[in-house]
């Protein structure tokens, strides 16, 4: 817990492996995730680094792992199943590795071509055949057919689409020619144009749509194609009919001259049809094998190549020593982790046998460390909220853990509904109670990626949500009368102030809470059932959730107030406690504080008897700032002064938190000649030089924030700029003493949204359910069943989805503006450990794996 609260302690070490061992050692310390490598090499080229050779190796294994993943899958074979996590192979069998994917490319890549050729030549074959078919009924001798005065005609057959006259075209002396072949359907109307605009009619086109589907050579999906026989006469007509079937992409064929050709050609291409069939399935089949042999080891060799390739980037950013033997390496980790580190050194240097072992050993730096937070599943969540605002500076007080809380339980005081939040936890519990299936884990879908990602931060929404509905009383809009209402209309009879003729003659009648026996007592649990069916319900309602919404914003603000000085006391800016936060605390609880107090002090002080007496808070607090006391009834005695005393306090805390910290901090820097002070605890000399430099040591050893260390590297002490200070603490003043007031009123969107919520959700009872429900005929059961349908279809839509995303971006905006800035800084650099799990793959992105 400490851990997530404030973070964990870094160090910057140095590592010293030996030229034989680093490659194991960079694999022992990849599989624990130990420490993040600084670059030693920043100016050298990436493609001038001395493993960049073995690094292209990993990018020609990965390309041939891909091609090998695209086939397998191509050929639906399953891969097996994840669980293995092989270690990096040693350099000595990485050659091994690449050879056999070599082999297994070139054999894949052999048995692919060849079943492709196959593919080709038979969907050749059974064009040819339907073309064969098609056209039989094409050309027709028309002589007989033709009248005796045709023949006198210079052209006859131009007037004839459909019937070919061959003997019209011998008179001309012309040598016929034919063309046949196959085009897709879409062209045809296309194609027949360009014939005729550039043949000017020299040609004849006849053409058949195929019955069967025919796949496409190009895409592999079926397609509808027409065969078509084009007669033409010359042979530069031949010429340019060719060239426009080649435009249009047409599969031409021979076409025979004779009955009995075309008879043999049939005969012909079915034998060799048969064939093909047999060969291709042979082929089929040995590819398979071949894929299957591949899936059997392909997810093992994705693993080690990205492990082999990590380590190689990893010795990249390692430097040598000036005898060329030994690889530097520096890197930020967790001090607590230091000895596991040096044990994963020590385990790589036994696996190499190497005879001098890798050590590792601390350095004191200037620089700020990256921030880590070590989570879990359950509070990887929280933590990925508060990191979209900013990862926190090293060292300083991380909101998450009161995040855990203060998310939902604002997110339920929007959301509050008992039957919502049941439905909400329940599909949070099932994705919890599956959260290790594999379908569930790795999808391509962002949207579902999101929800279980996030799975535990839905199931506490859920259940602040039922302990809000139960306490709102509130499930689908209806109450729940689980103990018995406090309110008695008996008593109001046995008092004789109702009589049975007033419940004829009055739509609405008020219970008097005075009269004895009436109101027995508060309801257990929540807001009385009553009121669900009382006219001014949603007044009530309203005064209620609008003066909880402003408490609840007071002690958010003031609570993130208060953590603020763990920060001051862990930096040791032990005057930030009197010169800011004190200021900071006083202010806030002298105005809203003190509204908080007289909201209370009515509901404590004022009973049903007096409550018409009872004075307005609002005009009190408006009057708190105008010194107008005398113009209302006091709250209490005293009230007015009291008043006066926290307005005057409210007001001197400004110009404290405005001028106390930079005058501070200029007398600090400035106010003795022969002293200085090192970040506001401790008195040095500034000629003692040594003495500083073993301090800031000191302080990197205690965990102390690095960003306040001076960063100049001769120890040269910082000119201060109070104009600068000065300005900041100003902003600042302006920026927290405004958005004391924009933030309180900001709270009070807990009281619109849960408003809204309840409002919703009763229309939604009063408009679909309620017209199901009163149909009272035998009909009126069957149409409870498509009602009922609608009216959960709309609540999960409406009511879950698109206002559970509505009250989850308000509880983020009130953490990250109204609570996180009153303490939190957000300008750090996340700890991005060297580890084989989080490594990103290419195949995954793809799809592949």
């Amino acid at each position: 817990m400490s851990s997530l609260l404030r973070g964990e302690e870094m160090c910057l070490a140095q590592l010293f492996l030996q030229s034989g061992s680093a490659y194991d050692c960079i694999s022992e310390l990849g599989e624990l995730g130990l420490a993040e490598f600084r670059d030693l090499n920043p100016s050298v080229n990436t493609f001038q680094r001395k493993h960049v050779n073995e690094i292209k190796k990993c990018e020609e294994m990965e390309r041939i792992l891909g091609y090998l993943l695209r086939e397998i899958k191509k050929a639906d074979i399953s891969l097996p199943e994840r669980d293995v996590n092989p270690v990096a192979p040693l350099p000595k069998h990485i050659m091994a590795i690449m050879e056999q994917l070599q082999r297994l490319e070139v054999e894949l890549g052999e048995v692919t071509r060849n079943k492709e050729k196959l593919q080709k030549n038979l969907l050749e074959l059974i064009e040819y055949t339907h073309m064969l078919h098609v056209t039989r009924s094409f050309v027709q001798r028309t002589c007989e057919r033709e009248p005796l005065q045709v023949q006198y005609e210079e052209f006859p057959f131009l007037e004839k689409d459909t019937v070919m006259d061959y003997n019209s075209m011998q008179r001309l002396g012309a040598k016929l020619g034919f063309i046949s072949g196959l085009i897709q359907r879409v062209k045809i109307e296309a194609f027949e144009r360009m014939l005729w605009r550039v043949c000017k009619g020299y040609t004849i086109l006849s053409y058949s749509e195929v019955e069967e589907y025919l796949e496409d050579p190009e895409t592999g999906e079926p397609t509808k194609r027409m065969v078509f026989l084009i007669s033409y006469w010359g042979d530069q007509i031949g010429q340019k009919v060719k060239k426009i079937c080649d435009c249009y992409h047409c599969h031409l064929y021979p076409y025979p001259t004779s009955n009995d050709e075309r008879n043999d050609v049939v005969e012909g291409l079915k034998t060799r049809i048969q064939d093909l069939h047999t060969v291709l399935h042979r082929t089929e089949d040995y590819l398979r094998q071949v894929s299957i042999k591949a899936s059997e080891s392909v997810y093992t060799w994705v693993i080690q190549v990205k492990k082999i390739k990590a380590i190689y980037y990893i010795l990249n950013l390692c430097s040598f020593d000036v005898t060329n033997k030994c690889l530097i390496a520096e890197v930020w980790c967790p001090v607590n982790d230091i000895p596991t580190l040096r044990r994963a050194l020590e385990d790589g240097s036994r696996k190499s046998g190497a005879t001098v072992p890798s050590f590792v050993n601390r350095i004191p730096t200037s620089d700020t460390p990256p921030t880590l937070f070590r989570t879990n599943k359950f509070t990887s969540g929280f933590q990925n909220i508060v990191d979209a605002y900013g990862v926190g500076t090293y060292r300083e007080v991380n909101p998450a853990p009161f995040t855990i809380i203060t998310f939902p339980f604002l997110f339920a005081v929007m959301f509050g509904d008992l039957g919502h939040g049941l439905i909400m936890a329940l599909f949070a519990f099932w994705m919890v109670l599956y959260e290790n299936n594999r379908k569930l884990k790795n999808t391509r879908n962002e949207i579902w990626n999101t929800f279980f990602e996030g799975r535990y931060i839905i199931l506490m929404m859920g259940l602040f949500s039922i302990y809000t509905g139960l306490i709102y009383n509130d499930c689908f809009s209806k109450s729940l009368n689980i103990f018995g209402s406090g309110w008695s209309v008996k008593a109001m009879f046995t008092a004789e102030v109702w009589k049975p003729e007033d419940l004829t003659g009055n739509k609405f009648l008020t219970l008097d809470p005075n009269i004895t026996g009436v109101f027995k007592g508060p309801y257990p649990l929540g807001i009385d059932p009553i009121w669900n069916l009382a006219s001014n319900r949603l007044t009530f309602l309203n005064s209620y959730k609008m003066k909880m919404s402003v408490i609840l914003g007071v002690i958010h603000m003031s609570f993130g107030v208060i953590l603020s000085t763990y920060n001051h006391l862990h930096f040791r800016k032990k005057y930030n406690l009197y010169l800011v936060f004190l200021p900071e605390l006083l202010f806030l609880l002298c105005l809203f504080g003190y509204l908080v107090f007289m909201i209370f002090y009515k509901w404590l002080v004022f009973s049903a008897k007096d409550s018409r007496n009872a004075p307005s808070i609002l005009i009190h607090f408006i009057n708190m700032f105008l010194m107008q006391g005398d113009t209302v009834s006091p709250l209490y005695p005293g009230q007015a002064g009291l008043q006066v005393f926290l307005v005057v306090i409210a007001v001197l805390s400004v110009p404290v938190l405005l001028l106390g910290k930079p005058i501070y901090l200029y007398w600090v820097h400035n106010g003795s000649h022969r002293l200085g002070m090192y970040r506001g605890y401790e008195r040095v000399r500034r000629n003692s030089e040594e003495e500083l430099y073993l301090m800031r040591a000191h302080d990197m050893e205690e965990g102390s924030s690095h960003s306040d260390l001076s960063t100049s590297t001769e120890h040269k002490k910082e000119e201060f700029d109070f104009a600068d200070e000065f300005l900041h603490q100003a902003i600042h003043t302006i920026e927290y003493c405004l958005g004391c007031v924009s933030n309180t009123a900001s709270y009070l969107r807990l009281w619109a949204l849960s408003l809204a919520h309840a409002q919703l959700s009763e229309v939604l009872w009063a408009m679909v359910m309620r017209v199901g429900l009163r149909t009272d005929t035998r009909i009126g059961v069957l149409f409870l069943v498509p009602v009922f349908g609608l009216f959960a279809v709309l609540t999960v839509s409406i009511l879950l989805i698109m206002e559970s995303l509505s009250a989850f971006l308000h509880a983020l905006r009130l953490h990250w503006v109204e609570f996180q800035n009153k303490f939190y800084g957000g300008t750090g650099v996340k700890f991005c450990p060297f580890t084989f799990s989080l490594l990103p793959s290419s195949f995954e992105h793809d799809g592949l794996m």
